[in-house]
């Protein structure tokens, strides 16, 4: 092995022996609160939560495509800013969280050469958006639905949307909302938003005092019950009628998301179908070129209306 192999080694070895002391030392504090404070654990927890990662995923080539139209939409605090490209049924980008407009890329020109206007844009606190009504490197899940439900407010009714991960549970919550979607399909879909705070508890070290108050914090600022946010709870009430077909693709070894997430939101779907893949991981899925292919066919598919 080379000098510069091995002080390449020694410092990524370093790099991840300090964030598992790290993420020692917040789990040993998550454990004390618990026990002694869990307002202050909860409020700590909640900001945790709402953190955007700083550094979002870049293929190391970036597919090509046209510059597109910039436009801008006001969200709350936020200054939403996004692109179109093309004419004809529009169908809608929706990234995931800590991740941008950008990682969306390879779908517009082959959307575009399918007949379609496209439009994307990067969610408030996320990429050349501004920061959101949580506060500089935060964002929430509201701000992502309600930036999708302005942007069909200006462009018009979705033929079909696209979504990565969290924005995929965005994107469903949308539709159960009401937003007239004539197809869906989801990448990596982050199914039971308010599910994971389980996940995330186990993560950090706490126990259910801090996170069922570390909720009630969240519901304060948003302004709404967690039980808005419950997507296996609002689907058992939904009238599978009212639903648009659903594709879910998904890398069997995701390890942001696991397969099972997927998989869930299809049980819960009527009629979805289920696309698993191999060897793509969490990110590498949104550039496949045979994904890609796929996706957009799905999307192109000409709507078929109701009988009267």
């Amino acid at each position: 092995m080379s000098s510069a192999s091995s002080s390449s080694g020694k410092k990524s070895t370093i790099v991840r022996a300090k964030k598992v002391v790290a993420v020692g030392a917040l789990r040993t504090t998550f454990r004390v609160l618990e026990v002694l404070a869990p307002g202050p654990g909860a409020r700590w927890a909640e900001r945790i939560w709402l953190t955007v990662p700083k550094q979002p995923w870049r293929p190391k080539s970036l597919p090509p495509v046209a510059e597109g139209e910039p436009f801008t939409m006001r969200i709350g605090a936020s200054t939403v800013r996004g692109r179109t490209w093309g004419e004809g049924p529009t169908v809608y980008l929706m990234h995931g969280w800590g991740g941008t407009a950008e990682q969306l890329d390879a779908f517009v020109q082959p959307l575009v050469d399918a007949g379609h206007r496209v439009v994307s844009f990067d969610a408030p606190g996320h990429g050349n958006s501004t920061q959101s009504m949580a506060g500089r490197g935060l964002s929430t899940l509201p701000e992502f639905i309600e930036s999708l439900r302005t942007a069909v407010e200006r462009y018009g009714e979705p033929h079909a949307v696209i979504a990565h991960s969290f924005g995929a549970a965005a994107v469903v919550l949308a539709v159960l909302d009401g937003l007239p979607a004539g197809r869906v399909a989801v990448i990596a879909p982050m199914s039971d938003p308010i599910g994971f705070s389980y996940e995330f508890a186990k993560m950090l070290g706490f126990g259910e005092r801090i996170r069922t108050r570390f909720l009630k914090v969240l519901e304060q600022r948003v302004g709404a019950s967690m039980d808005v946010y419950d997507i296996p709870k609002r689907m058992r009430v939904v009238d599978p009628a009212t639903l648009p077909p659903l594709l879910i693709v998904h890398d069997l070894g995701d390890r942001q998301v696991p397969v099972s997430s997927g998989e869930r939101l299809q049980a819960m779907w009527p009629g979805a179908e289920f696309d698993p893949w191999t060897s793509l991981g969490h990110f590498r899925i949104l550039i496949d070129p045979d994904v890609v292919g796929k996706i957009v066919a799905f999307s192109s598919v000409p709507r078929t209306l109701p009988v009267p």
